[in-house]
């Protein structure tokens, strides 16, 4: 690339972690476009629960945060039995739908200076020491001096960065037409159930006039997966309401030393894998390093202070994950337990707060003592190319 580039930062995908992005390199200065295969607002997959950390960073970068309830109880349940219910006095999620949430911060990049361009697909990426050429469908090309790929985990720029996958995970969901008896029922409330097959779980989240329902497992179950997610609605009261959307979506979450950056083309959010191993929850992950991304890609000087702040950040709270992981997926019942306990409560509670990690609660000396006994290991998954 011998010529000036078009921009100073590409960003491909314009779900949290792109818009993220771009409205922090936008606001550091640069010239940013972003490169979207669809068109805000658009439905999206997604539990849509923004936890502390994530509600903070969105109420410092929107002018308001499109909040559908805001959560101060949760009730859990083992495979439908033995639930209990406990409480907070400060909110614990806020609840938001994706194509809400997703269009707030594509005004909030507008805002700030990034230039969107809808319904443009990415074929293929190439790149020299000066910069990088984006390839477009129609066969147009796009130059910027970096490009930050945030097109989920199956998208063209997690593959040219290599990133590499060791847990892959199946989400099915349901949204729901709630009722009015249904929203009385569940307005500021929330269900995990701990499900029925190692590491599953299932969820309701209301939003309003619509429930979200949904499942997760490991991958390579997917007719257990759609019976856990029948079977859950059906407990819940829930077969005869009207459906929204139904759908599903793969979760990806990277091995230890994958790539995060090759040359100028960095990866955030799915695209790189990043997602917390247990709960599978990636916004706070997606917003986070999308916002690194973009204030790195704008100074465009030392683009590996990038890999050391995602290094430094989130992957210990990644590696304290696949550790409850792998004790939710041998104990089941002993996490369900521990959760009625005030120490679970206490821990658990603060985790979706955001007030402390879960890294850091993994090094108190109880739950350390805890974890040996009950010889918590990291869940092993064969690895699976980009």
């Amino acid at each position: 690339m011998l010529v000036e580039p078009d921009w100073d930062v590409a960003v491909i995908g314009a779900g949290p972690a792109g818009l993220a992005a771009a409205v922090a390199a936008a606001s550091a200065g640069a010239r940013v476009v972003v490169l979207e295969r669809a068109e805000h607002p658009r439905y999206k997959t997604c539990g849509g629960g923004l936890l502390g950390s994530s509600l903070r960073l969105s109420e410092e970068h929107l002018p308001a945060v499109p909040v559908r309830d805001t959560i101060s109880s949760l009730t859990f349940t083992l495979d439908g039995r033995r639930e209990f219910t406990r409480s907070s006095e400060r909110p614990l999620l806020a609840l938001v739908r994706r194509d809400d949430f997703d269009l707030a911060w594509c005004a909030a990049a507008a805002k700030a200076g990034a230039v969107i361009r809808p319904n443009t697909q990415v074929r293929a990426l190439a790149q020299d020491e000066h910069g990088v050429t984006v390839t477009l469908n129609d066969g147009a090309t796009v130059t910027a001096r970096v490009a930050i790929g945030a097109d989920g985990s199956a998208g063209i720029t997690s593959r040219h960065v290599g990133v590499v996958f060791e847990q892959q995970d199946l989400g099915l969901e349901v949204e729901l037409a709630a009722t009015a008896a249904d929203q009385e029922r569940w307005r500021g409330r929330v269900l995990l159930d701990w499900g029925p097959h190692p590491g599953s779980y299932g969820w309701l989240f209301p939003k309003e006039d619509q429930l979200t329902v949904g499942v997760i497992m490991a991958k390579g179950r997917g007719a257990d997966t759609k019976r856990y997610l029948h079977d859950l609605v059906e407990r819940l009261g829930l077969s005869g309401r009207t459906v929204l959307h139904d759908s599903g979506h793969l979760t990806r979450c990277r091995a230890a030393g994958s790539p995060l950056r090759r040359g100028r083309v960095l990866v955030a959010g799915d695209a790189a894998g990043l997602l917390e191993p247990w709960t599978r929850e990636g916004i706070s992950y997606a917003l986070r390093s999308g916002l690194w991304a973009g204030q790195v890609a704008a100074e465009d000087q030392d683009l590996s202070a990038y890999d050391v702040q995602v290094a430094a950040e989130l992957e210990p709270e990644m590696i304290a994950g696949r550790r409850l992981l792998g004790v939710f997926a041998g104990h089941p019942s002993i996490v369900h337990t521990a959760m009625s306990s005030p120490l679970g409560w206490r821990a658990f509670s603060g985790f979706c707060r955001g007030d402390f990690s879960m890294a850091g609660a993994l090094g108190r000396p109880t739950v350390k003592a805890a974890l040996r006994l009950l010889g918590s290991r990291s869940v092993r998954v064969q690895p699976a190319a980009g």
